[in-house]
C-alpha cells in the first residue's frame, strides 16, 4: 500500500516546540513537572520535548523525562499481540508533581487508560496531562489530549505511521490505507 506523508521533519519539530511551550504555559513554569513517555515512540518524544523545555527555561529540572510502560495494565492483552514490557524509568518521584504523559498517536484511548492505572500504582501526582503528536480520533473512552501536535482525522481502515530519527532513521508521519 502507498503511504501518504502528512508531517515531515520540520513539521514534527514545530509541533513538538509548540507542545513544549504549551506545557510550560499551562504548568506556569517547569517546577514540579515530569514528562513520561509511553514506549516505544512516546519515550523518544518525551525526551525531545524535555530537551526543548530545557532550552527554553534554563531553570528546568535536569531530570525531566522518563518512561512509563503500560503493557501489563492493558485491557486487551488476550486479544492483541503486545510487545515485550519495557522498564518504567522515573526521573524523580511523581508525588505532588504535574505528570505529562507523552504518546505518538492517540486513538481509542485505551493505552492512556492503562497509563493512568500504572501511574496510580507508582504515586499520586498533583495532576496528569496528556500530550500526543497525532490525535486521530475514534475514542472508545472519554479521554482527550491536553497538547496535540496535529489532529489527523482518519478512517479505521487507515494506519498512522510515526517514524522517528532515533528509532527509524527519519522523522515523518504518514497515513496508509489498510488492505
Amino acid at each position: 500500500m502507498m503511504a501518504r506523508t502528512v508531517l515531515n521533519q520540520a513539521d514534527i519539530t514545530r509541533a513538538l516546540t509548540r507542545i513544549a511551550h504549551e506545557i510550560i504555559e499551562s504548568n506556569k513554569g517547569t517546577q514540579d513537572l515530569v514528562l513520561l513517555g509511553i514506549p516505544t515512540r512516546g519515550v523518544t518524544l518525551a525526551h525531545r520535548i524535555a530537551g526543548i523545555i530545557q532550552g527554553i527555561d534554563p531553570d528546568a529540572p535536569a531530570a525531566l523525562s522518563g518512561s512509563l510502560d503500560v503493557t501489563m495494565y492493558r485491557d486487551d492483552l488476550s486479544r492483541t499481540r503486545t510487545r515485550t514490557p519495557a522498564p518504567t524509568a522515573l526521573p524523580t518521584s511523581i508525588d505532588g508533581k504535574t505528570v505529562v504523559l507523552v504518546d505518538d498517536v492517540l486513538f481509542s484511548g485505551r493505552t492512556i487508560r492503562a497509563a493512568l492505572d500504572a501511574i496510580n500504582d507508582i504515586g499520586r501526582p498533583r495532576a496528569v496531562r496528556l500530550a500526543a503528536l497525532v490525535d486521530r480520533g475514534h475514542r472508545e473512552l472519554p479521554i482527550r489530549a491536553d497538547f496535540v501536535g496535529k489532529n489527523l482525522p482518519s478512517s479505521t481502515d487507515e494506519r498512522i505511521n510515526v517514524r522517528l530519527q532515533e528509532i527509524d532513521g527519519e522523522d515523518s508521519v504518514s497515513i496508509e490505507a489498510l488492505a
